[in-house]
């Protein structure tokens, strides 16, 4: 989601009100309006792992937006059958930041409309990195004492250790902001995603460029390497 503080700016407003418009403006009706397309899976990269080397004040001002969101917005998603799932190394966050988006997912595990997830304090290596140390038993001497071999470890074995574990591969990576490059999202899933790069910032994103984007994904032909 690029493009907040470019908008604030060329608004003449403070760089916060840039995050604020899209997390009161923007995303409830892109979630909405992507389950009415019949859209199962939407996710935000809310804040990735190099955010934190932002000013204080912004990181501070964030977490803020954070805490209204999680109890206020995703309420209000909640309400209206959405699934939340939060991808990304939380433990980072403050304890009550992490309890509510613990206790958010708890909540809304049995919605059936759509999966809203929300990637906060989300790396695509670093998500890779903590894949591999939390399975062991793919380590060098655990295979050996298993008697393992390199030859069953799978891309889907190797995929239920990462976060999206139960969430499908995007089809579609849209990066608002005219930015051409995925800065890490997603690195594994995104083997065989399309990308869409529009000039519009995020706080632009109405569900009208949303049907832009469909449109667009639409008219391409995917052959997964074949």
């Amino acid at each position: 989601m690029d493009g907040n503080r470019r908008w604030a700016r060329e608004h003449g407003l403070p760089v916060l009100a840039g995050h604020r418009a899209v997390a009161d403006e923007v995303l409830e009706s892109l979630v909405e309006h992507a389950a009415e397309r019949g859209v199962k899976y939407i996710t935000f990269w809310a804040f990735s792992t190099e955010n934190w080397q932002r000013d204080a004040k912004e990181v501070e001002g964030i977490m803020r937006i954070f805490r209204h969101v999680i109890h206020k917005r995703w309420q209000r998603l909640h309400e209206k059958g959405v699934r939340i799932r939060v991808i990304g190394d939380i433990s980072k966050f403050a304890p009550d930041i992490r309890k509510s988006l613990e206790k958010v997912a708890e909540q809304t595990k049995d919605n059936k409309r759509i999966t809203a997830v929300f990637a906060l304090n989300y790396g695509g290596r670093d998500e890779i990195i903590r894949a591999i140390k939390k399975a062991p038993r793919i380590t060098y001497h655990v295979l050996r004492k298993t008697n393992m071999t390199l030859d069953t470890l799978t891309p889907d074995t190797f995929g239920s250790f990462l976060d999206t574990s139960g969430i499908p591969d995007p089809d579609l990576i849209i990066r608002t902001g005219g930015e051409q490059r995925l800065s890490g999202f997603l690195l594994w899933q995104s083997e065989y995603s399309e990308l869409y790069f529009p000039n519009f910032y995020m706080p632009d994103f109405t569900p009208e460029k949303l049907d832009e984007a469909i449109e667009e994904f639409a008219s391409r032909q995917r052959r997964f390497g074949k």
